[in-house]
């Protein structure tokens, strides 16, 4: 398969965040939207288009590799789906997680919502570093059924819905029929892929690719125990360096702007454990408008509403800043923002040339499926026909 690489180089715990997963949902609903210009039918709401990904992932006892995987493809996946412009505007990028097979998950089903269609991407690694496995029932039409159900889909034609599940079970079992489940999901638009842990025939006869033709998405087989292959670079410790500055640009503010600000730090560790590419990638991600932090940083917050110090209650301010006058903490907000984009512009950069690098490195370089790959090429494949241009 081809190897995807992109210019910009996947898919949690920390539980002194106070915030919910439906807070969270709430919030993604109604933040980063914007009136589109243009009386064409394509966005009737009037709302941002959006990319919303879930991924199902099968934690039954024999998928620790399968997560090993996720957290090492996450931000690689973050940095693929930025490269996605519609007509020449961002996209709203949004990632659900569930997993499901886990005799730790005590439902029926063996079911669980990790989290919802959400901008937040710290949650999303925070909350997927978290993952344990443990043996249950893998039930593929049932969490299917799930996702498609209680997940907020967008209800714009350009939108790009997608639903990944990965497992190695035949993907027949349980009450619920794949058949129906995936009928119903494409009833919304929303495209159902497969990612099968094991030999390409026993995919087959388990129906995985099956799934995924009905499902109108594609069929992949991965070997969910091979060790992700990242790609070292002379500029990974130049990256690094810089992600460390950038962080210290961000100014926490509300109940839980303290504890978001140390589950940023928590998550650059994360990133850090898999690899040191695996860390330059989440750094690069940061650079992103995707990785918008207005619920909880003040640079972010103040650069989506620039009156905000108006309204924002002193008491929501670190005890330092709570003395500042209005004047004051303009000034401060304001040098901030402006060493955040110098900094992520020099991140930029040197993303560049390590794209470059991992380019040139894997001309000749065999290539071997695993979840990254697999998500990454079928989103460009999709983006593609849904008229979505990939800008470098």
């Amino acid at each position: 398969m081809k190897r995807i690489t992109l210019l910009c180089s996947m898919l949690l715990g920390f539980a002194a965040i106070a915030y919910s997963c439906n807070s969270a949902t709430s919030k993604n609903n109604t933040e980063n939207t914007t009136v589109v210009v243009d009386n064409t039918d394509y966005n009737k709401t009037n709302h941002r288009t959006k990319i919303q990904v879930a991924i199902l992932l099968d934690t039954s006892s024999s998928m620790d590799g399968l997560i090993e995987q996720t957290k090492s493809r996450l931000w690689n996946i973050v940095n693929t789906l930025t490269t996605l412009k519609y007509r020449g505007e961002n996209p709203q990028i949004e990632i659900a997680i569930y997993e499901y097979g886990n005799n730790n998950i005590r439902t029926d089903d063996y079911i669980r919502q990790v989290t919802p269609l959400t901008t937040d991407l710290d949650l999303i690694s925070q909350r997927l570093f978290a993952l344990t496995t443990n043996g249950g029932y893998e039930y593929c039409g049932a969490v299917i059924d799930k996702a498609t159900r209680m997940l907020d889909w967008g209800n714009n034609d350009a939108d790009m819905k997608l639903i990944y599940i990965a497992g190695n079970e035949p993907f027949t079992q349980g009450s619920i029929s794949y058949k129906s489940a995936i009928d119903r999901a494409l009833a919304r638009n929303i495209y159902i892929n497969t990612i099968h842990c094991g030999s390409s025939s026993s995919g087959i006869n388990g129906m995985w690719r099956d799934g995924a033709i009905r499902g109108k998405g594609k069929f992949f087989n991965i070997d969910h125990n091979a060790r992700v292959q990242h790609i070292d670079t002379p500029y990974d410790a130049d990256i690094s360096r810089c992600n460390e500055r950038l962080n210290s640009t961000y100014v926490g503010y509300g109940v839980s702007g303290y504890a978001r600000m140390e589950n940023q730090k928590m998550q650059d560790t994360n990133a850090r454990s898999i690899s040191s590419a695996n860390y330059a990638e989440r750094a690069v991600s940061k650079t992103k408008s995707v990785y918008n932090n207005s619920s909880w940083d003040l640079v972010d917050k103040v650069k989506e509403d620039r009156n905000a110090l108006a309204t924002i209650d002193k008491k929501e301010l670190p005890k330092e800043l709570q003395n500042k006058s209005k004047d004051e903490l303009q000034a401060l907000i304001t040098k901030k923002e402006a060493e955040r984009t110098t900094i992520q512009k020099e991140i930029a950069e040197l993303a560049k040339k390590r794209q470059a690098y991992i380019d040139e490195k894997s001309k000749n370089a065999g290539t071997e499926d695993d979840l990254g790959n697999a998500i990454n090429e079928s989103i460009l494949a999709f983006a593609n026909k849904k008229g979505y241009t990939v800008e470098k």
